[in-house]
């Protein structure tokens, strides 16, 4: 493997994150104002998990860019 088809991979999976968060988003939306925002509450606690894999995709990306 080079550096550069595993940029492609990681720039992949970042794209993946970045509409997984965003569905899952807009599901935690339509809960919160709901008698069931637990579920609203899990949800915006997934999305923060998927921003922060994202983040770390980034900087693994610009470590690999150095190489």
């Amino acid at each position: 493997m080079t550096a550069e088809s595993d940029l492609a991979t990681l720039s992949s999976i970042r794209s993946q994150l970045d509409d997984l968060q965003l569905r899952v988003t807009t599901i935690a939306d339509a809960y919160a104002s709901t008698p069931d925002s637990q579920v609203a509450s899990e949800l915006f606690s997934a999305e923060r998990a998927l921003r922060t894999a994202g983040r770390s995709l980034d900087r693994a990306s610009e470590v690999l860019r150095r190489l």
